[in-house]
């Protein structure tokens, strides 16, 4: 029983690599979901129906029914509100391996067959489950609105998150030393649930990205630790996978945004206030020199192009414009016109926000480019249409020393013919700064949601 078990765990295995390969690509990333959800079948049911150790099937049925009313439930969550139905995700399934740690000390302790070895897995595993838990509930907050999204900070922050952190540690060593402390064990868990909180707080909208990935990263930890514990082959290969391939991948984001990994990893640490500054008064665009343009003058701009790349962000996302956006490919591409599609690794809330909304409006694959495959190619481009994006086409990342976002990389939209920007309003982005691609010559604006414009501009192309 236990080869076929162990052979069923080797499926598994190997499908949660197989998609880790997959989703390194938008055009294979369908695929890479569907061979991740066979291998979790494969887990699940050869656990459930080969491990030696299940006696009853009562509880694991209720956990199957309860959990398919969630699940059920979160999957009528809109494609646009993706970032958030991932915080979730990441909120259960911390809280789910913090149970299973916590149920586990206890057995084993009053069992009297607990070791120090398996002592400190539980309690690393109750810690990241709990830090997963309550951070990806305050990510949730914030992305939600619930929470403010602006950084919140405090005088002696750093030093609190820093003695908080060492005091679970010097817990899990006691721990460690003697397992039968379980008080202690679940001062472990206190911590993590505070830790949650605080290490979120201080980080400000603009990098969930990061976050969002780096709570996946603790997320899969939390199950490496618990495979250690219950000697679980396929817990702890699928726990390092997503503990690795999403601490990995925070750095990524880190660095496409130009953000030192250590603030988003400690929350504001080494700055005063975790906030980007604000302009110095006076040095930003103002109103008067932006150029506006109707509907129909945009119209007109789009008759007459040939080349169009499209730059989408979060406004694409809250106006819920990604359909829009390919009818108007559409219109544009039966008029002769080439349309491709310029993805920034931070446009939106979560990496691969962007690629997932216009997957769902069934843009082809081959249209989606990655910055540093179309960047050089904006100066050949007729229109570099801006739906709702801000910080990811701001010339100041690249020509201004004094900006919060220098270094950061930004697409090169302003070395196009025109640049047309769709936006609801004259407001910054999330770093709190004007744009200066706003008042660039070859710029003009089409204030309004996205969504409404660009029905309305296809309906003129269409006329």
């Amino acid at each position: 029983m236990s080869v076929w078990l162990n052979f069923s765990y080797l499926v598994a295995s190997l499908c949660f690599i197989m998609t880790l390969q997959q989703l390194s690509s938008p055009k294979t990333a369908r695929r890479g979901v569907l061979l991740g959800v066979l291998g979790m079948t494969a887990a699940v049911l050869g656990t459930a129906l080969l491990h030696h150790d299940i006696v009853t099937y009562k509880w694991i049925l209720l956990g199957f029914v309860l959990g398919s009313v969630i699940g059920t439930a979160m999957s009528f969550i809109p494609m646009t509100k993706m970032p958030e139905r991932i915080a979730l995700s990441h909120c259960f399934g911390g809280l789910a391996a913090a149970l299973v740690g916590i149920s586990e000390y206890h057995h084993r302790l009053g069992a009297g067959h607990l070791d120090r070895v398996t002592a400190g897995a539980l309690g690393l595993e109750v810690y990241f489950g709990l830090i997963t838990f309550t951070g990806s509930l305050m990510a949730f907050g914030k992305l939600q609105g619930v929470i403010t999204g602006a950084p919140v900070t405090y005088p002696g922050q750093n030093l609190t998150n820093v003695m908080a952190f060492f005091a679970a540690i010097a817990a899990l060593i006691w721990v460690i030393i003697d397992p039968s402390q379980f008080n202690v064990f679940l001062g472990i868990g206190a911590v993590g649930l505070l830790l949650g909180v605080l290490f979120v707080l201080p980080i400000g909208g603009a990098d969930m990205p990061v976050v969002i990935s780096l709570l996946n990263s603790y997320a899969g930890l939390a199950a490496s630790a618990t495979g250690f514990a219950l000697s679980n082959n396929v817990l702890i290969i699928a726990g390092a996978l997503d503990g690795t391939s999403g601490f990995f991948l925070s750095i990524m984001m880190s660095k496409a945004m130009n953000r030192s990994f250590s603030n988003v990893l400690f929350g504001a640490f080494g700055t005063d206030s975790g906030a980007a500054p604000a302009p110095a008064a006076g040095t930003g665009p103002t109103n008067a020199n932006i150029n506006q343009a109707s509907v129909d003058e945009a119209a007109e701009l789009f008759k007459a192009a040939q080349s169009v790349i499209v730059v989408p962000g979060y406004g694409m996302a809250v106006s819920q414009a990604q359909h829009a956006v390919r009818e108007l490919a559409q219109a544009l591409e039966s008029n002769g016109a080439t349309v491709r599609y310029a993805i920034h690794p931070v446009a939106g809330r979560m990496p691969g926000h962007m690629n997932v909304l216009l997957a769902e409006a069934n843009v082809p694959y081959d249209q989606l480019c990655d910055l540093e495959d179309i960047n050089d190619d904006f100066r050949q481009t007729d229109i570099a249409l801006i739906v709702g994006a801000n910080d990811i086409v701001n010339p100041a990342a690249k020509s201004n020393p004094q900006s919060p976002i220098y270094g950061m990389p930004v697409f090169n939209v302003e070395q196009s013919r025109t640049v047309m920007v769709l936006k609801r309003g004259l407001g910054s982005g999330f770093s709190g700064i004007e744009n200066d691609l706003f008042v660039q010559p070859n710029t003009i604006m089409v204030l309004g949601d996205a969504r409404k414009t660009l029905q309305s501009i296809v309906g003129e192309l269409s006329a």
